[in-house]
């Protein structure tokens, strides 16, 4: 690992910011003084982090310098760092975007949080999200819009919007996010930096709900780390997986190593078609170069698979549980399934993983689309009214739920890269798809082909 230097704060990992930390080539407080002045300097026309822990952070910095002063080494031990706005944060407010919430105050971190904590970090803040999380933009009535650090008349994507914003500007090295339908991925491809979207329940989401509930973890949901290279994924993944709580009592992680060490060695599945998702021609030109330069590299690359399951019948049944999980505690309820019908629904849920499970057993990755468009202009009509218009078609919003729908509703893991940019000169980000549990198998890959 190359050694860094405050000058490069804007563009290492945390790591790397880890390793000069250990190193004292650099200190905390001086990171964290470059965090802050960074943020001063850029966050002004982007809007990403909403809100400012700036003076708890300091102390954390100077705490963490007189913890490595006395020998102490921990993974992310004076790291500047933010996390997504829905996460609880001890003294902090946490409001999704409602001011419903604006008021409310978490007593205490979410498990993700303490453990990064635990790890080191030093949390400066945190990053903005849409009303309830519920859209791929980042705007709401409490904080605002966040803009694209490369063009504010476009989103960065959501709902962690904020979060890719600050990674890709060089605001920090490491961001915390979730996703239900692309809620990592997508804002990752859209600001041209990396994601992973774990296996469902592999860390553990609690604290990490809309304020004052405390329920059981809904179905879909996980949260996990945002980056600038898949090292820094691995790194935040291996701090905060593993069971907490109760089930920590008789419960230890264990994941399985990577399937493959060489690249050659893996079996890929591109998928650039869905039933009912169009994709941005751009988006496919630029996984078919990737194709070509994974066959370069000796992998066997293949376009269709007859294990693939029905990807329409699967939507439907991602869209039942979806809705149903995103509007439980909203204001306005629609109409819902009943309590068999939801059972029937994780019944159709099963079928389609163990479907998914047979297609692992000859393929070790799938790669497809994060989302058939790249960064878009702002929309503010309503969200059944707004459209993307996709190689001259018009297309509902909406409809591209399916392309981060697929994985999410096997449970499986994905992980969001960079594979190129747009004419225009905006990211395109793909999504490495594995099999359940397999998440060191899709960041392996992911770290296989970074620059290819």
């Amino acid at each position: 690992m190359a050694k860094v230097g405050i000058d490069d704060y804007a563009t290492a990992g945390a790591g790397q910011l880890a390793a000069a930390l250990a190193d004292r080539t650099v200190s905390a407080l001086e990171l964290f003084e470059a965090a802050v002045a960074r943020i001063d300097a850029l966050d002004g026309p982007i809007n990403a982090v909403v809100v400012r822990d700036f003076d708890r952070a300091r102390e954390a910095a100077k705490a963490a310098d007189a913890a490595l002063a006395r020998g102490e080494r921990r993974p992310l031990l004076g790291v500047p760092i933010t996390v997504k706005e829905a996460f609880n944060v001890a003294g902090l407010p946490t409001t999704w975007g409602s001011p419903l919430f604006k008021d409310w105050i978490a007593p205490t971190d979410a498990t993700a949080v303490a453990r990064l904590k635990g790890a080191g970090a030093v949390i400066l803040g945190k990053t903005n999200v849409p009303p309830f999380l519920a859209d791929w933009q980042s705007a709401n009535p409490v904080y605002g819009r966040t803009n694209h650090p490369l063009d504010p008349a476009r989103t960065p994507g959501g709902s962690s919007g904020g979060g890719a914003a600050a990674l890709a500007s060089g605001m920090v090295p490491l961001e915390f996010g979730s996703d239900i339908g692309g809620s990592i991925r997508v804002p990752s491809a859209f600001c041209g930096v990396l994601g992973h979207k774990p296996s469902y329940g592999l860390v553990p989401p609690r604290g990490h709900a809309p304020p004052g509930t405390d329920g059981v973890p809904p179905p879909l949901n996980v949260v996990g780390p945002m980056a600038r290279s898949v090292a820094d994924l691995v790194l935040a993944l291996d701090i905060t997986a593993g069971p907490a709580d109760e089930e920590a009592t008789g419960y230890r992680l264990a994941l399985p190593p990577p399937r493959q060490a060489r690249l050659a060695d893996f079996r890929v599945l591109m998928i650039t078609c869905h039933p009912l998702a169009k994709v941005d021609a751009e988006i496919v030109a630029a996984l078919e170069r990737l194709a070509g330069n994974l066959e370069a590299a000796g992998v066997v690359v293949a376009w269709e698979s007859d294990l693939l399951p029905d990807l329409a019948a699967a939507h439907g049944v991602y869209a039942g549980l979806l809705m149903t999980a995103m509007t439980r505690g909203a204001p306005r309820q629609p109409d819902l399934m009943d309590a068999h019908a939801w059972m029937a629904a994780l019944d159709g849920q099963l079928s389609v993983r163990r479907k998914w499970g047979a297609l692992f057993g000859s393929f070790d990755v799938v790669i497809a689309p994060c989302m058939g468009v790249v960064a878009f202009e702002h929309q503010t009509a309503p969200f059944e009214e707004r459209t993307h218009l996709i190689d001259g078609e018009v297309t509902p919003y909406g409809d591209q739920v399916a392309w981060p729908g697929m994985a999410t509703l096997a449970n499986l893991p994905a992980t969001a890269v960079p594979i190129g940019a747009t004419v225009a000169g905006l990211p395109i980000g793909a999504q490495i798809i594995g099999p359940y549990l397999e998440d060191r198998t899709t960041l392996a890959f992911a770290a296989l082909i970074e620059g290819l």
